[in-house]
């Protein structure tokens, strides 16, 4: 039997997971890195820390496993979709990379777009806003501020490219880690000709663009004496993390939702054509799936909430937990659990850092609504997961109101492991929930890409088949239905009548 490597690079960590056919991970080891702030909102990394990373996790992944790297077949990259390095024309880097959340380039955001307007960007990229997020604004500011950076700059990468490139010694991106660059036209697949004259760039500047689950070449000789890996394994394509954890999750065809709870709500959609909010409520971005699109409605705060209430409620319980060797948030689940459904009408408005969908509005503030004082600390706590169920419930309204159909959904992330919380998401939405063996979904996501490329699978519907396995299904209740109902509504009439008081 093959193995397949899957490379997920985080904002803060790389991490390297070692899967076999049937998307077992055999091995799995994460190294951090130094996110520094040089000035304030100026973030970046200094570029050689991502290739340490990848490394020193490899390393452990190979020893761990036991797995001769002879039998590694493929390996498949997964990036955030947005920190990007400048390299010279001897592909060394001429600075430290921007990481995404980097906020420098606010002005040259704005000279974006006040040259094309929203609404071309939108039609062109598919990315529904212009933000200093987009790495199209920092090059920008690199030409204003850095004039010389810009002089020699000879490729502009992406993270997933640059781990390929340090792999393959080729310049090679796919379609969907490079939507949110501003520089990518999503209709035609090419780069966007009109702003690479406008900020000064050339095609050639940039990587070769191919899609998801494509060969790239082999592991270069010299790389495969510093790492341990084989020359003969082959390097694909992979894909933006959101991405990524969507094929991870068999989220490859329209009706499957993929919804993330971590610190933030993430959402996934899948869809056959490119769709586009009149309303520029959320992006629309090329899907690691041939032939797909994918929509991304999200919120600021989601688990973030349960942890604030967690550090700052719930000492008890955290000492309880360290003693007994379990973690904290089975203890709140606990006592949520101790809750009817409903919280007996206790609601949270869970808008702690603004809104971004349903309704963008970063002057939205948290609000609990109903309080008695019947109320105990298991309401609090299950108000929390429900009003996650309710905002995840009005972005899934948005996106029926575009036409696309939602049959079920599948959840990541830390949440997903709330049995309680899955359950409640369950009722809310009256639509099943299912969650997956494996948490590693970006990386796995890319390895089934890199299955796909060195002809392991041969097609991806089959690799999705083989290598994700669902662990359990929560069938919607129907005698919380008319209960959720109700205070669904009483939720969005809420937010209605206090968003002008915000």
């Amino acid at each position: 039997m093959s193995y397949l490597l899957g490379i997920d690079v985080g904002t803060t960590s790389l991490k390297c997971v070692l899967f076999d056919q049937k998307g077992k991970a055999l091995a799995s080891y994460g190294s951090e890195y130094e996110v520094s702030m040089p000035q304030p909102e100026f973030m970046e990394v200094d570029v050689e820390d991502y290739w340490k990373a990848f490394k020193k996790s490899l390393k452990a992944v190979l020893n761990e496993s036991k797995v001769n790297p002879n039998e590694i077949s493929g390996v498949g990259v997964s990036s955030q979709g947005e920190t990007f390095v400048v390299l010279d024309k001897n592909g060394k880097p001429l600075r430290r990379a921007i990481v995404w959340l980097d906020n420098r380039s606010k002005e040259e955001a704005h000279l974006i777009k006040d040259e094309f307007g929203v609404n071309k960007v939108y039609e062109v990229t598919g990315q529904n806003d212009v933000v200093p997020t987009w790495p199209a604004t920092k090059i920008l500011w690199l030409k204003r501020n850095e004039p010389e950076v810009f002089k020699r700059a000879h490729k502009y990468l992406l993270l997933e490219d640059y781990i390929i490139y340090r792999l393959t010694g080729e310049y090679v991106t796919d379609y969907s880690v490079v939507s949110s660059s501003l520089l990518f036209d999503i209709s035609r697949r090419k780069w966007w000709s009109e702003i690479l004259n406008f900020i000064g760039l050339s095609e050639d500047q940039l990587p070769e663009l191919k899609p998801s689950g494509a060969q790239v070449g082999n592991i270069a000789l010299e790389v495969a004496e510093e790492t341990g890996l084989s020359k003969n394994t082959i390097v694909s394509t992979g894909a933006y993390d959101h991405a990524a954890e969507a094929v991870g999750v068999g989220n490859i065809e329209s009706g499957i939702v993929t919804e993330t709870t971590g610190g933030a709500l993430a959402i996934v959609a899948t869809v056959d054509r490119i769709i586009l909010d009149p309303l520029y409520r959320f992006p629309c971005h090329h899907h690691a799936a041939e032939g797909k699109y994918f929509l991304q409605p999200w919120c600021p705060t989601a688990g973030v909430i349960l942890k604030w209430y967690r550090d700052n409620f719930s000492l008890l319980e955290i000492e309880a937990a360290n003693k007994i060797g379990i973690d904290p948030y089975e203890l709140l689940t606990l006592e949520a659990s101790k809750s009817p459904p409903g919280s007996e009408e206790l609601i949270l408005l869970p808008f702690f850092a603004g809104v971004a969908s349903p309704e963008p509005n970063p002057n939205a503030k948290g609000v609990l609504f109903g309080l008695t004082l019947h109320h105990r600390k298991s309401h609090f706590i299950r108000a929390i997961m429900e009003s996650i169920a309710y905002l995840l419930r009005s972005n899934i309204e948005v996106l029926e109101e575009r036409g696309i159909k939602v049959r079920e959904v599948r959840s990541i992330g830390g949440g997903a492991r709330s049995r309680l919380w899955n359950q409640i998401k369950a009722d809310v939405l009256q639509r099943p929930i299912l969650t997956v063996h494996t948490e590693e979904n970006a990386a796995l996501g890319v390895a089934i890409l890199a299955g796909l490329a060195t002809g392991v699978f041969n097609s991806l519907e089959y690799a999705v088949k083989s290598m994700v396995s669902i662990k359990e299904k929560f069938i919607p209740s129907m005698v919380n239905k008319s209960l959720y109902e109700r205070l669904y509504k009483t939720y969005v009439e809420l937010y209605k009548r206090l968003k002008e008081l915000f």
